[in-house]
């Protein structure tokens, strides 16, 4: 059986460490992101995600010897996100073995920085990354996760304008379901998914297998999940973990 939906950890940096949030709060500190890189290679996962929360957030540089290091030890293809702000750095960051960028603030305050970089380096390689509240009301609202500020933009319309500008992908995160492991948002994903093109990866809230399995009938092309892959048990027991093969199939089956 060829499978050719990918199965995504996302481990999120802070400080050179690998933590977890909820909801993007608090963060829990979880391990080294090395020692994790090395048991998701044993594991042979699909590709991997490695974001900075802090780096847009505080404005600082990129840690790029701590990129080296993970991009040097990463088997599979690595998608990196975090205070990226021009050329130079996308360059550095690719000379270093990313594969993949993954934007967002920089790409609110100029969209057609995303162009440049679509010309450049072709849209394969680039991932736009899109923070989602559901308020009180039910509406979904577009946050800036650098400072939290509200984007006063239509989800659809702005995909239909990362898609002309040449985004690759739109990596979905819906801020309510980060970390909580309580399943994630099957309607949004749906929504984005057949209003648009590009393919979505869908973020926040994966707690079983078979959340992952819905996601995918939802129309997600891939699904990326955080806690679900280093948390085990009612206690958040740090343990990393990826399905087996025979599990993977499984959740395919009647896809």
């Amino acid at each position: 059986m060829i499978i050719t939906k990918r199965i995504i950890p996302t481990l999120l940096i802070s400080n050179g460490k690998l933590v977890k949030t909820i909801n993007f709060g608090k963060k829990t500190y979880v391990g080294d992101p090395i020692n994790a890189i090395k048991i998701f290679n044993d594991k042979e996962v699909d590709e991997l995600i490695l974001i900075d929360i802090d780096a847009s957030k505080t404005q600082t540089s990129i840690n790029y010897k701590l990129i080296e290091d993970c991009a040097s030890e990463c088997f599979m293809p690595l998608c990196y996100g975090g205070g990226i702000k021009n050329i130079d750095d996308t360059s550095r960051l690719f000379s270093l073995g990313i594969e993949k960028i993954c934007l967002q603030s920089s790409i609110f305050k100029d969209p057609f920085f995303l162009k440049q970089l679509s010309n450049k380096y072709g849209s394969q390689a680039i991932v736009v990354s899109l923070d989602i509240f559901k308020n009180f009301f039910g509406n979904y609202k577009l946050v800036n996760s650098s400072n939290g500020s509200e984007i006063n933009k239509n989800i659809i319309s702005l995909l239909k304008e990362l898609e002309q500008l040449g985004a690759g992908e739109i990596l979905l995160n819906v801020i309510n379901k980060d970390g909580k492991m309580s399943g994630m948002d099957f309607d949004i994903i749906n929504n984005l998914s057949s209003n648009t093109n590009l393919p979505i990866i869908a973020l926040g809230g994966v707690g079983s297998l078979n959340d992952i399995k819905k996601a995918f009938v939802s129309g997600a092309s891939a699904v990326s999940a955080g806690s679900f892959f280093v948390f085990n048990g009612p206690h958040r027991a740090v343990l990393i973990t990826y399905p087996k093969q025979e599990e993977i199939i499984k959740i395919f089956e009647d896809i």
